[in-house]
């Protein structure tokens, strides 16, 4: 009376009907690659071949705010040595180092 037969689904219809429920997880997997996965690795790869090309008179600003001009990279260690004001210098490590500030021409067209 209160119990309604069950009829089985054929094949077919139970695997498009799986298809259609995963196709919203596989979507927003995709935008999530493209948008957050994608380009924090292509600025990771960037951060790394950065910090490997330093070399010595490059101005940097590491991660905590630290303005310096580096005067040793030491080969085979993770410590590189800038000096921040004359005659004071600090050793940091190098993941540390939020960027390298690369100097800039100055804009002085002629007027005329």
């Amino acid at each position: 009376m209160f119990i309604s037969p069950a009829y089985a689904q054929d094949a077919a219809a139970g695997a498009s009907a799986m298809v259609l429920q995963f196709a919203p997880l596989i979507l927003i997997f995709v935008v999530f690659y493209f948008l957050l996965i994608r380009p924090q690795q292509k600025r990771a790869k960037e951060h790394r071949v950065m910090l490997t090309s330093l070399k010595r008179g490059d101005r940097i600003i590491t991660g905590g705010g630290i303005l310096g001009t580096v005067t040793k990279v030491k080969e085979g260690s993770e410590e590189i040595e800038i000096e921040v004001a004359p005659n004071t210098r600090l050793n940091v490590v190098r993941n540390t180092i939020g960027s390298v500030i690369r100097p800039t021409a100055a804009n002085d067209a002629k007027a005329g």
